[in-house]
């Protein structure tokens, strides 16, 4: 039987670790029949196989079947587990009949990692990060069982670039590298390579003006050009000028054109 501390020592980076083993282990599901949403708090370590106080594939399947085709809205904290639990989650998410937003509170790591792709949109929050590693396990035996379960390994790894390539914008030759050295991603880091649609805080969500707004502040330079047509087109009350069609047309037109830059001026 894997224990935690097994788990925890397949990790490469130990700087993490003491900070994951303190995750409060948590599954909560609330139907809101009102608003036709159903929220799910993932926290702590996955699959029933290996540890006796963690949740299941079978738990989330369960909490689904009750949703029927609410939103789903789940806050997901986790230093990961069980890599099959962790595809079967992502399978049963994609599967289901209404949009999945995750938001990442904490951690998102290992095979909680393989859940967050399932989001139909992903939203890391402030200061979370997500973790991609090598698949691991324990094996006792002579050098032909060890190499089988190499093997097998290797086919779960692949398994798993398959899904992180749902999400990602760069090859599958990267984020194999990305899974072999075991890379963990900032909430930036993790928008940009694909895996996230969002980080909350950072500077990208900012609301953005669009370019076509009438009321829009103008720049210094438009605003001087604002002024000399202006000096150009209104004369002095002591200075006469005989009208003319042309002069009067040219005056009409500039003033107009002067008027509606004015406006946008606020």
């Amino acid at each position: 039987m894997l224990t935690k501390e097994d788990f925890f020592k397949q990790f490469k980076n130990q700087s993490y670790v003491e900070q994951l083993k303190q995750i409060p282990q948590k599954f909560n599901v609330v139907h809101d029949e009102e608003t036709k949403t159903t929220n799910i708090t993932i926290y702590g370590v996955i699959g029933d196989a290996w540890f006796s106080d963690s949740f299941s594939a079978n738990d989330i399947d369960q909490a689904l079947n009750a949703a029927g085709t609410n939103d789903i809205v789940i806050n997901l904290n986790s230093p990961g587990g069980d890599a099959f639990d962790g595809i079967s989650i992502f399978n049963r998410l994609k599967r289901h009949n209404g949009k999945v937003t995750i938001h990442v509170d904490g951690y998102a790591c290992s095979a909680a990692s393989v859940i967050a792709m399932a989001a139909d949109e992903l939203v890391m929050e402030l200061g979370s990060m997500l973790m991609i590693h090598e698949a691991g396990s324990l094996v006792w035996g002579s050098k032909r069982d060890m190499r089988k379960e190499a093997d097998v390994l290797e086919e779960l790894e692949e398994g798993i670039i398959d899904i992180y390539m749902t999400k990602a914008k760069v090859s599958r030759e990267e984020i194999r590298e990305k899974v072999d050295s075991e890379t963990w991603f900032s909430a930036k880091k993790a928008v940009e390579i694909g895996f996230a649609n969002k980080a909350e805080g950072s500077e990208d969500d900012e609301l953005e003006e669009p370019n076509n707004i009438v009321n829009s502040v103008l720049d210094l330079e438009q605003k001087k050009n604002i002024i000399n047509e202006l000096k150009n087109t209104l004369k002095p009350n002591n200075q006469k000028q005989e009208p003319s069609p042309t002069s009067t047309t040219t005056v009409e037109n500039k003033g107009n054109g002067s008027f509606n830059l004015l406006k946008k001026w606020r």
